[in-house]
């Protein structure tokens, strides 16, 4: 939550990144409400999901209400500024459109064709990836219940959280209880010991059913956890291409695992991969982002 928040302070579309923390708060929700009959459970964790969502966007925020009280309430001039009378009083959004021209459609001019040429080996891979793993998740949902995968991710997490704690306890316990100590520890080692079996056997449960219907035996099947993922590329990549400076998307859509995914899958022909040309613009394509890249942008040339 820490860290989610901190990219969103230093750039504001990592504000978005909350979609992860309600996404994992949704999940427990649904599998303390259904699976465990747990209904103040599922307020818990739909609670401390907002809680900790509201700290992620606190930064982007705390930075709004900072710029409000120093231009609108403190300012010097006797006239507000627009943005200051509207009902939401946004002053990124006032500066993003009113002097950067960012708009729905306003980059769409004949004289930016350069910068969406530039743009397009990001956005092209950023829709082969959208489109791939969407038509995976399809095929996953029709092959197995969106019940039974909630409750495999779930029942997992707990099962690592178990495998961190009371397992390694029970084996610290066996060594360290002496011949002197045995018998009074015995009784909470025995307890230890039925809670780590569980952990084990739930852990073995989980793992064939990870690697069986809810991955698959398919290497081209994939989990219902690259969901929100999908979800916050298909936005970000919908964002660049029609309201944001088109060639933003170059460093905007580079923050997103999707895309590495994706790049891999055609460079790897066992898994099924495009052909070797699309691989070999896939590695040129990288190289010339970072040599390329790293001369254009602090000569402010539009690269990013």
């Amino acid at each position: 939550m820490i860290m989610l928040a901190l990219s969103g302070s230093a750039r504001s579309n990592g504000a978005l990144n909350a979609g992860y923390i309600c996404f994992e708060a949704l999940l427990q929700a649904y599998d303390a409400a259904i699976q465990k009959k747990r209904p103040m459970w599922a307020v818990q964790a739909l609670v401390t999901g907002f809680l900790r969502s509201t700290c992620v966007f606190l930064p982007f925020f705390a930075f709004q209400a900072y710029g409000y009280l120093n231009i609108c309430v403190h300012g010097d001039t006797d006239e507000l500024r627009p943005w200051c009378k509207a009902k939401l009083p946004l002053l990124y959004s006032f500066i993003q459109s009113h002097y950067w021209g960012v708009g729905f459609l306003r980059y769409f001019q004949v004289k930016q064709l350069p910068n969406f040429l530039l743009a397009s080996p990001v956005l092209s891979l950023a829709v082969y990836s959208i489109v791939h793993y969407t038509k995976l998740l399809h095929q996953l949902f029709q092959s197995t219940s969106i019940h039974e995968q909630i409750i495999a991710i779930v029942d997992g997490r707990l099962v690592e959280a178990y495998e961190s704690s009371d397992v390694a306890t029970v084996l610290k316990s066996e060594i360290s209880t002496g011949p002197h100590n045995k018998k009074q520890g015995n009784t909470e080692v025995k307890k230890r010991k039925s809670v780590a079996a569980s952990a084990a056997s739930a852990a073995s449960l989980d793992s064939n059913v990870s690697r069986g219907r809810i991955v698959g035996d398919n290497k081209d099947e994939c989990p219902l956890l690259v969901l929100p993922f999908i979800l916050h590329l298909t936005f970000m990549t919908f964002t660049a291409f029609f309201v944001m400076h088109v060639q933003v998307s170059t460093r905007f859509l580079s923050a997103s695992p999707p895309i590495y995914w994706a790049a891999s899958r055609i460079l790897a022909p066992a898994r099924g991969g495009s052909c070797k040309r699309w691989g070999y613009f896939v590695i040129v394509y990288f190289v010339a982002y970072i040599l390329l890249g790293s001369l254009l942008f602090p000569n402010f040339y539009p690269f990013t």
